[in-house]
């Protein structure tokens, strides 16, 4: 018999270690567990009944760019809807440290271009009481957080500090700046990072449209960094990479892929530490990213732990009548997003507007295949939305459905829905099967949900409830202890994140308590809650009864109690 805090009783735990569910109990005092067992005996101080729940660790999301958001939100939204406690900031390379005060704005201006975050609500938001890394962490610390927070120092910050414009040239740096970068990757570890992080993908720019800092970076300046963690015995090396960048379109081999992971596991093998990088499939190269998970083993089968991230669904633009449609080329429809929020749907629902922008449309097409844009918001009554890319809810299949041009059903959709269609254009991960053979593979891990960055183009910030309720239990594609696994220990372990990822004596009491039946999205909605009034899209989720972060009920059914118990997270060596 014991006295607890808080105790979670008669749930199915599924404890993130793959192990098999069982009923039992889970007691709490301050932020730790201290038993999970059946039918504990003791007082409590409160008491959540979790009969017919599953209690859970909290998620841990590895790739996050909130690092700017949590200085004004600090519940951390939309990730807080969706069972998420732990989040890693600072990846692609793009971070807000080290920075002199005069580099304020560039950074700033480079996060804009490459993450869509706000210019204004950067500089504004965030306090810049800083100049290294490490002293950034420490600003960090002393914000109030929903979630526990860790870090990346991320190459483009590094570079620009050490080098200034030198550092956007394809020229080498020289043996004194990456000796110069070396040494604040030290001092950002010594401060509390949790690793590094890097772009090399020529799709990230700095707002002239030159590649960001890091872009050109040799192999002696990343093995520098990978000798940097060693020493430390701590990181994660994350990169956001070449994956078929500049090998032949045509082409099967991929030897610049094939090189861009031959780096990655020289980095991993000289320093100790697992290298993870960012892994989608696209149309146009179908077997790419099976090509590279091989690559991938390659790799690790001499030394190395290189890992993939990919998402549990596609990556899509989205369009709505709060942002952008895809028939914006016409004029009619650009004098239509010109107007209030609340005068477009007036606008639509008058017969000749509707004509002259049906008719434009239909001349002027969209650029973009309307059987690829998918509806995603809920047609039906009690619907959930959807991401399973069905042909029957392309814009495209429902405008033959109903023998009317795209446009036509487009504006249907817009009357019927009051305005709040949300549709998705699929530029990454566009086969389901192809995201279902990748997360079949253990080598890969989930990531890439990108919370905080791309607000007003897409949101996959929803990645955890899309997993459980889509591939878990609605196709039974992977038990449920080993997708609560992916979610919590898989993520925790990559990146060293110690004691928490498991509902285990002595680890830190991060939990969910899902009703796994009623797990359901609904469509994302814009909203203009970021500082200066920028808009951004956000998405809930209904089944999630409780989240707690450090032994406090941090989310009440979706709501936010007030309690903002998260803390710093610190790599630890081993």
């Amino acid at each position: 018999m014991g006295t607890f805090d808080i105790v979670i009783r008669g749930g199915t735990v599924v404890d993130g270690t793959g192990a098999v569910p069982r009923r039992a109990d889970v007691a709490i005092i301050n932020d730790h567990i201290v038993d999970v067992a059946t039918d504990i005996i003791g007082s409590s101080g409160r008491e959540i009944d979790a009969t017919g729940k599953l209690v859970t660790p909290g998620f841990v999301d590895i790739h996050t760019h909130l690092d700017a958001q949590l200085a004004w939100d600090p519940i951390g939204s939309s990730s807080c809807w969706h069972g998420v406690t732990s989040v890693v900031m600072g990846n692609c390379g793009v971070t807000f440290a080290p920075c002199r005060p005069e580099d304020r704005p560039y950074l700033a201006e480079l996060m804009e271009s490459v993450e869509d975050i706000p210019r204004d609500a950067i500089l504004d938001g965030l306090a810049w009481d800083w100049v290294t890394y490490g002293e950034y962490l420490a600003s960090m610390g002393r914000l109030p957080k929903g979630p526990n927070v860790g870090g990346m120092v991320g190459h483009s910050a590094m570079r620009h500090y050490v080098m200034g414009e030198r550092g956007l040239d394809p020229e080498p740096a020289t043996a004194e700046d990456i000796a110069a970068m070396a040494d604040l990757l030290d001092e950002a570890m010594r401060g509390g990072a949790l690793g590094f992080s890097t772009s090399r993908t020529f799709l990230h720019k700095v707002p002239d449209g030159r590649p960001v800092p890091g872009t050109y970076a040799t192999e002696d300046e990343l093995y520098a960094f990978a000798d940097v963690l060693g020493r430390h015995g701590v990181g994660v090396f994350e990169s956001a990479s070449r994956i078929g960048e500049r090998d032949l379109a045509d082409g099967t081999e991929y030897p610049k892929t094939r090189a861009e992971l031959a780096w990655m596991g020289e980095v991993s093998r000289r320093s100790g530490r697992p290298v993870s990088f960012g892994l989608t499939q696209h149309d146009s190269r179908p077997d790419l990213y099976q090509r590279v998970i091989d690559f991938a083993k390659h790799e690790n089968a001499t030394g190395a732990v290189v890992r993939p991230q990919t998402t549990a669904r596609s990556v899509g633009i989205l369009f709505s009548l709060d942002t952008r449609t895809v028939f914006d080329r016409s004029p009619s429809w650009r004098e239509l997003r010109d107007l209030a929020p609340a005068a477009r749907l007036c606008a639509l629902r008058n017969s000749a507007t509707r004509r002259r922008l049906i008719d434009e449309a239909d001349k002027n097409g969209t650029g973009i295949d309307l059987d690829q844009l998918f509806v995603v918001t809920p047609l039906v009554v009690g619907g959930g939305a959807r991401y399973d890319l069905d042909p029957a809810l392309s814009i495209g299949g429902i405008a033959r459905e109903r023998g009317i041009s795209g446009a036509a059903a487009f504006i249907e959709l817009l009357l019927e829905t009051d305005g709040t269609l949300v549709c998705s254009f699929p530029f990454l991960n566009q086969q389901l099967d192809a995201v279902e053979a990748m997360l079949d593979d253990p080598l890969v891990t989930l990531g890439l949900a990108d919370a905080g960055a791309h607000v007003g183009q897409i949101l996959d910030a929803s990645q955890p409830t899309f997993f459980l309720s889509y591939w878990i239990r609605d196709r039974k594609r992977w038990s449920i202890e080993e997708g609560i696994r992916r979610l919590t220990s898989d993520t925790a372990d990559l990146f060293g994140i110690r004691d928490r990822g498991r509902l285990v004596q002595g680890a830190f009491a991060d939990v969910n308590v899902i009703d796994f039946e009623a797990l359901q999205l609904p469509s994302p909605s814009y909203v203009h809650d970021f500082p200066h009034g920028a808009g951004r899209y956000v998405q809930a989720a209904t089944g999630y009864d409780y989240t707690l972060v450090n032994g406090q009920v941090f989310m009440d059914h979706g709501q936010h109690t007030g309690v903002l118990a998260g803390q710093m997270l610190r790599g630890l060596p081993g």
